[in-house]
C-alpha cells in the first residue's frame, strides 16, 4: 500500500512544482536561487552594454578603472526601477536593465567628433583642473571622458522624461491597442535579431566557452526538462522518506551552466583552453588580485561625474532613445504576458509601465549612471526557458541588485565573468524573442498576399537600412551636426525601422480582420474565453491588479492621471468574418470569427458566468 501511495503522489507533485507561476511565492531558498539566476542574466546585458559604450569613449587605463563604478550604479538603479515596475508599474515579473536600443544612440553621441581634445584644452573645466600648469594628455582624456558621460546622462534624462510623458498622456496604451499580430510578430523578431553582432563580438572572445554554455542550456532546458530529481527526508523514527520529485535541470537551466563555467574558468591556470587570458588580465574568481584595491562599500554619488548636460544634441539623442526603448518595452510586455500564459496587458498597465521606466531612467542618470533602464528581453527569455515566473523572485533579484550596486567589491566580483559566457547567455535568451514573435503568425492568414508583403518588407528594411548607414555614417550632411546625429541615430536603429513600418502598414493597408489576426483567440483581447487552454489563462485582475490600498485610491474620480487607472472595458461580441477594415485598430468589435463561432462563444460566456460547465 505504501508503494502504491508513493507512485500516486509523484504525478501530483510534478504538476504542482513543474512551474512556479508569477503570483506564487516559492520557498525562500528557491526564490533566492531564482533571483541569483535573474541577476546573472541581467549582469550579462549590463556588462555588455557598458563595455561597448566604454569602447566608444576616448579612454585610457585611468578612465577604464572607473568602469566598475558605472556598472555598480547601473545595477543599483536597475534594482530600484525593478521594484517600482513590479509594485506600481505594469506588475509583470520584469527585470529592468539597459537595452541595446539605448546603446546605438549613446554610442553615436559618444563617438561624435563635435568635441575634440584640442577644443577642450581651452575649456573652463580643464583650466580649473590644470590650474596654471599645462594640461597633460591624460588630464584632457579624463576631462573629455567626463564631458561625454555628462552629455550621455543628459540624453538619458530627456529619454526618461519623454517616456514618463508617454505614460501620463496615455499614448503608450493607445499604441498598444493598435498592435495586432502583424505588428507584434515582426517587431519581436527584429528585437531578437538586431543584436546578433554584439552577441557574436562577445562570444568570439572564446567560441568554445560560448558554445559549451549554449549546449548545456539546450540540454538542460529542453532534453532534461522532464527529468525530476527525487528529494528525500530522513527521520530517526521513520528513516528515509520520499518527499517529492524536483525539476532541478529545467528551472535552473541557466544558473547551473553559468556558475559551472564561471568557476571552471576561474580555477584553471592562465592560458588554458577555458581561460585564455593574457598575463595581467582576467585571472578568474579564485585568483583575482585586484579585489584588494576595491572598497566594500561604494554608495552611488550623484555628483561624481558632474552635472548632466542637456543641449540640442543630447535632446535629439534622448528622443531617439525614447522612441527605441518604448517600442522595445511594449514588445517586452507582450512577450512576458505570452510566456506566463496571460492576456496582453491593458492600457493602464502599459501606461504605468512606460511611465515608471522613464522615472527609473531619470533616477539612474541623476545617481551618476550613464545608461537608461527598460524591460530586459534576456530576462523574459530566461522566464521562458526556466518556467520560474514568480514575481516574488524578481523582487528579490531587485534587492540583490541594490545590494551589489552598493558594494564595489561585489560588483568587481561580478565583472569577472568571462565575456564568452555573456555572449552565450544572450544567444539563448534573445532567441526566445524571435520564437515568441514567430508564434504570433498563427493568428494571421499567413498565405495572404497582404501579410506576405508586410512581413517581408518590414523585416528586410529593418535590417538593410541600419546596416548601410553603419557602413556609411557620413552620408547624411545637412549642415547642422546635431541634426545629422539625430537622423543617423534614427536610421541606424532596427527596432525603430521595423516597429514603425509594421505599425504603419498593418493599420493602413486594407485587409480583413481574419487576415490581420484579430481573431477571438488572440490574447490581446478580453474576448479570449474559449479554447482548450482556457484554464491556463490568467485573468487581467490576477496579473495587473495594483495593491489593494493603491487600488482604492486610484478608483476615486478625482485622481488626476486617469490614464494610469485601471479601467473595466466590457467584452464585446465578435463581428462577422470577412469584414474588410483598414482603420487604426484593434478594438474588440473588429475581432473576426464566424457566425457559428460567435454564437458558440456567446453561449460559453453565458454558461461560464452562470457557473454551468459546458
Amino acid at each position: 500500500m505504501e508503494g502504491k501511495g508513493s507512485t500516486e503522489q509523484v504525478p501530483k507533485r510534478e504538476a504542482e512544482i513543474a512551474r512556479y507561476p508569477f503570483h506564487s511565492q516559492p520557498p525562500w531558498i528557491l526564490s533566492t536561487l531564482f533571483a541569483v539566476q535573474h541577476v546573472l542574466v541581467q549582469a550579462a546585458l549590463i556588462q555588455t552594454v557598458h563595455c561597448l559604450l566604454i569602447d566608444a569613449l576616448p579612454s585610457d587605463q585611468r578612465t577604464r578603472q572607473h568602469g566598475y563604478q558605472l556598472i555598480a550604479t547601473s545595477l543599483f538603479a536597475s534594482g530600484v526601477s525593478t521594484l517600482l515596475q513590479t509594485t506600481l508599474g505594469c506588475r509583470l515579473p520584469l527585470i529592468q536593465a539597459p537595452s541595446f536600443e539605448y546603446l546605438i544612440p549613446a554610442v553615436i553621441l559618444a563617438s561624435s567628433p563635435m568635441d575634440t581634445n584640442s577644443s577642450l584644452q581651452n575649456d573652463t573645466k580643464v583650466a580649473v583642473l590644470c590650474e596654471g600648469s599645462p594640461c597633460s594628455e591624460a588630464d584632457v582624456t579624463l576631462q573629455t571622458w567626463k564631458h561625454i558621460l555628462c552629455e550621455v546622462r543628459g540624453a538619458v534624462i530627456v529619454s526618461g522624461l519623454l517616456r514618463a510623458l508617454l505614460g501620463l498622456s496615455g499614448l503608450q496604451g493607445l499604441t498598444a491597442r493598435h498592435c495586432g499580430p502583424m505588428v507584434l510578430a515582426p517587431t519581436l523578431s527584429i528585437i531578437g535579431l538586431s543584436c546578433y553582432k554584439e552577441v557574436a563580438h562577445f562570444s568570439s572572445s572564446h567560441w568554445g566557452v560560448a558554445a559549451l554554455l549554449i549546449i548545456l542550456v539546450v540540454l538542460l532546458s529542453q532534453h532534461l526538462r522532464s527529468c525530476y530529481i527525487p528529494i528525500w527526508s530522513w527521520k530517526k523514527s521513520k528513516g528515509f522518506n520520499l518527499l517529492t520529485y524536483f525539476p532541478l535541470f529545467g528551472i535552473f537551466s541557466l544558473l547551473l551552466p553559468i556558475v559551472s563555467l564561471w568557476v571552471l574558468s576561474g580555477t584553471l591556470p592562465e592560458g588554458d583552453i577555458l581561460n585564455p587570458y593574457p598575463a595581467g588580465g582576467y585571472r578568474g574568481i579564485l585568483h583575482s588580485n585586484g579585489t584588494d584595491l576595491v572598497p566594500w562599500f561604494n554608495i552611488p554619488n550623484p555628483g561624481v561625474w558632474g552635472v548632466p548636460i542637456i543641449n540640442v544634441q543630447s535632446t535629439y539623442i534622448g528622443i531617439t532613445m525614447a522612441l527605441g526603448t518604448s517600442i522595445s518595452s511594449l514588445g517586452c510586455y507582450v512577450m512576458c504576458s505570452k510566456v506566463i500564459g496571460s492576456l496582453h496587458p491593458p492600457r493602464d498597465s502599459c501606461n504605468r509601465g512606460i511611465c515608471l521606466e522613464g522615472v527609473g531612467s531619470c533616477i539612474a542618470a541623476l545617481l551618476g549612471g550613464v545608461t537608461s533602464t527598460s524591460s530586459s528581453i534576456p530576462n523574459v527569455g530566461a522566464l521562458a526557458l526556466t518556467q520560474a515566473e514568480s514575481r516574488h523572485s524578481v523582487q528579490i533579484a531587485a534587492l540583490l541588485c541594490i545590494l551589489v550596486g552598493m558594494s564595489a567589491k561585489l560588483t568587481y566580483f561580478l565583472t569577472t565573468i568571462p565575456a564568452a559566457i555573456h555572449g552565450g547567455v544572450l544567444s539563448v535568451t534573445y532567441t526566445m524573442a524571435v520564437s515568441v514573435g514567430v508564434s504570433y503568425f498563427q493568428y494571421t492568414n499567413i498565405d495572404s498576399g497582404r501579410n506576405i508583403f508586410i512581413i517581408g518588407f518590414t523585416m528586410f528594411m529593418a535590417l538593410l537600412t541600419p546596416h548601410w548607414f553603419i557602413r556609411h555614417p557620413d552620408y547624411i550632411v545637412t549642415g547642422v551636426r546635431s541634426l545629422d546625429i539625430f537622423l543617423l541615430a534614427l536610421l541606424m536603429m532596427p527596432i525603430i525601422q521595423g516597429g514603425y513600418l509594421a505599425f504603419l502598414l498593418d493599420n493602413t493597408v486594407s485587409g480583413t480582420s481574419e487576415e490581420r489576426g484579430l481573431v477571438a483567440h488572440f490574447p490581446g483581447f478580453k474576448s479570449r474565453l474559449e479554447g482548450r487552454h482556457r484554464h491556463q489563462l490568467r485573468d487581467l485582475t490576477d496579473v495587473y491588479q495594483l495593491p489593494s490600498a493603491l487600488q482604492r485610491y486610484l478608483s476615486t474620480k478625482f485622481f488626476p492621471f486617469s490614464n494610469l487607472c485601471p479601467s473595466s472595458e466590457p467584452v464585446q461580441e465578435p463581428t462577422a468574418d470577412g469584414e474588410e477594415i483598414k482603420d487604426l485598430l484593434p478594438t474588440p468589435q473588429h475581432v473576426a470569427s464566424g457566425g457559428e463561432v460567435g454564437v458558440a462563444t456567446s453561449s460559453r460566456i453565458a454558461l461560464e458566468s452562470s457557473g454551468i460547465e459546458g
